[in-house]
This record gives C-alpha cells, sequence and structure tokens, in this order.
C-alpha cells in the first residue's frame, strides 16, 4: 500500500511537521492517529509560520484531505478555534477535513481534572503535562465513560452521557468549580458545536480503508515522539497515548498490512520539553546556545526546550520499537559553529557500560552518557539540496551518526521552510504500491 507513517524518533518536537508538510505534496490524504491538543506542529508556507495543535499539517496543502482519527481526543472548543484561525489566514477547510466518528472528545472538566492531578503530584513528582485534559480524556476511554463524536453529535445521547461523567467527578470539581457551571458551560457550548462540527464527522475507518485500496497515498502523522510513548518512553514522563508507528491501526481502524514505510524523524541534537530524565542535556551555556540557536520554545506551551546532545541509545530505541525503514534529519543547520559536537554512544551505570536504553528508571536516572566527539563544522547554506554541497565535517557528522543507528538519511533538513531540504534517496519512501 502507498503509505508512510511519521514518526518522531526522540521526545518529539524533532520537525515532523516540516517533514509532513514536504511530503504531502505527493500524498492524497494526511492523517492524526493520536494525542489531542497538547502537540504542536510549526510549518512555514508561504513565508508565513504556522502553529498547528490538533489540525493534520498538511491542511496547509491545498487540494489535499485530511482526517483526524479516532485515536484522537479532540476538545471541540479548540478544533473550532483552529480551524476559524486558519480560515482567517485564507486556508480553505471545508470539505477536506475530516474527524473519526469514534475520537473521544475533551471537556472543561478533564482539564480540571488534570490540573488538579498535576498540583497534587507536587514538586519533583509531576509530569510536566500540558495541562489541556488529554490524560483524563484517554482515561475516561479506557474507563468505559468516554463521550464520541458520533455520541455528542445525537441531543438524545449527549445528555445522559454527560450526566453520567458529572456524577462520577463531582467531587473532584467541585472543589475548584461547580458542577452545575460546568453542567451549563458545556450545555452552551454543545448547543452552536454540534452543527459547526457535524459536516466534519466520517466515519473515519471506512473511509481511509477505500482511499487505500484505490491506491491513493497516505500520510499517517504522529504527535510527539517515542520516548513519550505510554508503553516504550520514559515512563510516567511520558503522553496518554502510543505515538509509535504500531498505534495506527488502532487510532485510524487501518490493519498492519496496509502501512508501507515508516520515516523516523530524528533531530541533529536532543530535546524535550517537561519533566522526566534527560541522559544528555546541557545546563551550560551551550544548552542555552542550541536553545536560541534553535528557537527551541514548544510550539503549544511556550515552555522553553531542554536541549542536549545527540542520544543515539534514545534513537536505536526508536528505530527498533517503530520498525523504522528510513530516517530524515532536522535542524543540522543549528549545530554550525559548534565544536566540538558530541555523540553519546553509551551510557555508564554502576561501572559497567549500557549500549541500549534501559527500561528501569533506577537505571536510567544514574546513567552518564559515553561520548564520541566530531569535528565542527561552519555555516551551511540554506540553498544546498545535494549532500555534496554541506561543508566536510558535516558530512562526516552525518555518516557517523548513519554508522552508529544502522540506517541512513533520506532527507536532510537545513531550515524551517520544506524546501531547504536535501533528498538523498532515488528509491520511494512510499513502501508498497506506490
Amino acid at each position: 500500500m502507498p503509505s508512510i507513517v511519521i514518526v518522531g524518533t526522540q521526545w518529539g518536537d524533532e520537525g515532523k511537521g516540516k517533514i509532513v508538510h514536504l511530503l504531502g505534496k505527493e500524498a492524497d490524504l494526511i492523517v492524526r492517529y493520536q494525542g489531542g491538543p497538547n502537540a504542536g506542529h510549526t510549518v512555514v508556507f508561504d513565508g508565513k509560520k504556522f502553529v498547528l495543535h490538533l489540525i493534520p499539517a498538511g491542511i496547509l496543502i491545498p487540494g489535499k484531505t485530511c482526517v483526524i482519527g479516532n485515536g484522537v481526543v479532540v476538545d471541540p472548543l479548540s478544533f473550532a478555534e483552529e480551524v476559524r484561525l486558519l480560515e482567517r489566514r485564507k486556508i480553505r477547510i471545508r470539505g477536506r477535513l475530516f474527524i473519526s466518528e469514534q475520537a473521544h472528545l475533551i471537556f472543561p472538566y478533564h482539564k480540571i481534572l488534570d490540573v488538579a492531578r498535576e498540583e497534587a503530584r507536587g514538586g519533583s513528582e509531576k509530569i510536566g503535562t500540558t495541562r489541556k485534559g488529554i490524560g483524563p480524556a484517554y482515561a475516561d476511554k479506557v474507563e468505559r465513560v468516554g463521550i464520541r463524536l458520533i455520541d455528542y453529535l445525537e441531543p438524545e445521547t449527549f445528555p445522559k452521557l454527560l450526566e453520567q461523567n458529572l456524577a462520577l467527578k463531582r467531587g473532584a470539581i467541585n472543589r475548584t468549580s461547580s458542577v452545575g457551571k460546568i453542567r451549563k458551560e458545556i450545555l452552551r457550548q454543545a448547543g452552536s458545536l454540534r452543527p459547526f462540527l457535524k459536516p466534519f464527522a466520517r466515519d473515519a475507518s471506512r473511509f481511509l480503508n477505500q482511499a487505500l485500496d484505490r491506491g491513493r497515498k497516505v500520510i499517517f502523522e504522529s504527535a510527539q515522539g517515542t520516548l513519550l510513548d505510554i508503553d516504550f518512553g520514559t515512563y510516567p514522563y511520558v503522553t496518554s497515548s502510543n505515538p509509535i508507528a504500531g498505534a495506527v491501526g488502532a487510532g485510524c481502524g487501518v490493519g498492519p498490512g496496509k502501512i508501507g514505510s515508516v520515516l523516523g524523524i530524528v533531530k541533529a541534537y536532543t530535546t524535550r520539553v517537561g519533566e522526566g530524565p534527560f541522559p544528555t542535556e546541557l545546563t551550560d551555556a551551550m544548552g542555552e546556545f542550541l536553545r536560541a540557536s534553535g528557537k527551541e520554545f514548544g510550539a503549544t506551551t511556550g515552555r522553553a526546550r531542554r536541549c542536549g546532545w545527540f542520544d543515539a541509545l534514545v534513537v536505536r530505541r526508536a528505530i527498533q520499537v517503530n520498525g523504522i525503514s528510513d530516517l530524515a534529519l532536522t535542524k543540522l543547520d543549528v549545530l554550525a559553529g559548534v565544536d566540538p559536537i558530541r555523540v553519546c554512544v553509551g551510557y555508564r551505570y554502576g561501572g559497567r557500560r549500557l549500549d541500549h536504553f534501559p527500561n528501569s528508571r533506577r537505571v536510567l536516572d544514574g546513567c552518564e552518557p559515553v561520548y564520541a566527539d566530531m569535528p565542527g563544522f561552519g555555516d551551511i547554506s540554506k540553498e544546498a539540496r545535494r549532500f555534496e554541497d554541506l561543508p566536510g565535517n558535516a558530512r562526516k557528522y552525518i555518516r557517523f551518526l548513519e554508522k552508529i543507528l544502522g540506517l541512513k538519511f533520506s532527507l536532510i533538513s537545513l531550515g524551517r521552510s520544506r524546501d531547504e531540504t536535501i533528498r538523498r534517496s532515488a528509491r520511494s519512501l512510499w513502501g508498497r504500491g506506490a
């Protein structure tokens, strides 16, 4: 099948939005399969900056169809605001964007619960959530009390489910607000949002399977990154869903036999937002340089990202659990002028060396990175379109990363614009059936 899953290989913010926008020119459909409005994709299109939180980045490409799968939790109010913002910026949305009828919704009480749970953890135990209600909405889904888009659109169904949820959460809600106030707010919003949302609702699984069966090219777009995966990330400092490629099936209703290839997006250094372990983190002037030069501030929260050297163990974990077939390297230009450039090639723990990413939180907290140093390089021209156009030491850095990762970089990004990219592979990224 002609499809690509695009995943982040680190803690998110790898530049997936740009790559989706680049490859989206060749696609027919672009699909989000997990996460919620806690994600942030920054894309430069026609010289203008767009920050998208819920809607797939492919919406900026004229004529492309975008789908929000059932694995995504959707804040109806935030979705409506994002649609209207894009429409004010002359992006046509109607007839091009659809939401799975089975997607679960986020309501104001989810945000109340999110804040309360984060504050209750206190101090070093905080997860660092975006406080947008994502975790509590996924928890409701698992506890089988969640409200899906199809439920929200049925006036006979929704009020009963809302009352069930308000009763279950009454104590927590009343600590900071009141059930009556929240009920009134939700029902008022539903009156205007229900007709707004109805044209976007689709049986997404059926829609996507039909498209793939017709040979249409589909991009499945992940939010966050592999090390934030609820199962394979740095638990408990993770997101509430599965960003890994294997979640496409559950998040879209598409079988694994219809996945063509998996493209892993790799930043030339490492960043993460929020709390949790980060073995190669730099808290010195070099960390500040990477943050400033790379404009490392969260698209959703505005929080400064923690910055550090490239960690090969992190990316190898991502290659393993995603079944990644190709890699794309981003933000290589940020390292211009840095000398030496350090690469973490292993960890040292308790007097022994580890060559794999540990699952134990205790072990990970005690790990010290083992570095290999590479010579720095000067400025990279944004006009470079061939691998040979890069400075010699930049090419050496890339080849060293490829050697320790065991895969080659098919794409190398040199800036935010989709045109500032080197394509190295003549082979199609689209996988079977392209």
